[in-house]
């Protein structure tokens, strides 16, 4: 419940707020001491309280990435969403410059591409020291002006991937944006307006005329018109050639970027041609293997068969002359009065066969039958044997 997004908070950029930061990040501040102890229960009124007693910037440092108590609060901002009145006073607080420094990191989150050149830029002109910690936990030392244009000008800032941004000049061209003006711009024409009504006109003493003759019937303010409209002029061609060499820069940017993606697309296409070769290489290996597997299965069946084949026919030698051997011997082993009583047993069998074909006869039918003669007769004409 403490970590839950405020739930009339709105979307920003089309998602939640607390997705702005990047989930590692989220979850190593859940996990922090101070995100437990001392940003439990903040609200828009106390967290001020909270954004006074900050004392460096940062991201995550250290071997476990812990995070810092300004990126605490960042998150806890993005949690609770306050409004954008209380936003702009952080901003504008020139008491205390962590509290500023809040405010603009938070702003260039949440904020439109408006808000944030609207907003931010002024901070251009504030020049006090901060400490940032880095990664190793050692601090540096650098400016408020310089956090700020690290927020217009980089994607990445205090371990948190900022939201893209337009460039100015696209902005101008578009008319959202007026040209940037310089602060220091006033303080410069007036300083001129100075040392031109301080500069002595020298007159010469004998005949009174004016020394320099090229100031003669010349008014000041047409000659200040006149430097500024060259100042305007040097001013708007120095923009003209920066927004150019920013085009080119986006044109190089985008030149290299479609060089990489073919220069990607060509070692694919050999990546993929090359595996293709490779596996219709191993293809055709495994198809050559597999038909010499399939010739030496062949072969050693073959050879068993005729092995078997061979194998069977010595075993029938082998029987049939055992069996030769075995009624030689038996023949030859009979004693007379063996075969004297075996005889009869024999002739048994003969008897038995008479007898049955003595039966056959009497059931054979006559040959002098007309019926049989006339189906001999047609046997015959066929060529076929003529009737037992």
């Amino acid at each position: 419940m403490a970590n839950r997004t405020d739930p009339l908070a709105k979307s920003i950029h089309g998602t939640n707020p607390q997705n702005l930061v990047e989930k590692i990040v989220r979850s190593k501040i859940y996990q922090s001491t101070y995100w437990k102890e001392q940003c439990f229960g903040l609200t828009a009124e106390t967290l001020v309280d909270k954004a006074m007693e900050l004392d460096h910037t940062g991201g995550t440092y250290g071997g476990n990435r812990k995070p810092t108590p300004f990126l605490c609060l960042t998150l806890k901002m993005l949690q609770i969403q306050p409004d954008k009145d209380i936003v702009v006073e952080f901003i504008k607080n020139e008491d205390y410059k962590y509290v500023r420094v809040l405010g603009a990191f938070y702003l260039r989150l949440t904020g439109t591409v408006a808000d944030v050149y609207q907003y931010l830029e002024p901070l251009y002109n504030d020049y006090r020291k901060i400490r940032h910690k880095l990664s190793d936990g050692k601090f540096t030392l650098t400016h408020v002006d310089e956090f700020i244009d690290d927020l217009l000008t980089k994607d990445y800032c205090c371990d948190t991937a900022l939201p893209r941004i337009q460039k100015r000049w696209v902005l101008e061209a578009s008319g959202t944006l007026e040209p940037r003006r310089s602060a220091l711009e006033d303080d410069f024409e007036e300083e001129e307006e100075d040392k031109e009504e301080e500069q002595p006109m020298n007159v010469d003493e004998p005949n009174g005329r004016e020394k320099h003759d090229h100031y003669r019937g010349r008014s000041p303010t047409k000659e200040r018109d006149r430097d500024r409209k060259h100042e305007r002029h040097h001013r708007d061609r120095d923009y003209d050639r920066d927004r150019d060499y920013g085009r080119g820069r986006e044109r190089d940017r985008d030149r290299d970027c479609e060089r990489d993606r073919d220069r990607d697309r060509d070692r694919d296409r050999d990546r993929h041609r090359i595996r293709d070769e490779d596996y219709s290489r191993d293809r055709d290996r495994e198809r050559d293997r597999d038909g010499r597997e399939r010739e030496r299965r062949d072969r050693d069946r073959g050879r068993r068969r005729s092995r078997s084949r061979s194998r069977s026919r010595d075993r029938r030698e082998r029987d049939r002359e055992d069996g030769e051997y075995r009624r030689r011997r038996g023949r030859g082993s009979v004693s007379p009065r063996g075969r004297a009583e075996d005889g009869g047993s024999r002739d048994e069998p003969k008897k038995r066969k008479e007898k049955k074909e003595k039966k056959g006869d009497g059931n054979a039918p006559d040959p002098t039958d007309p019926e049989i003669i006339e189906m001999n007769k047609l046997r015959a004409s066929l060529g076929l044997k003529p009737l037992k």
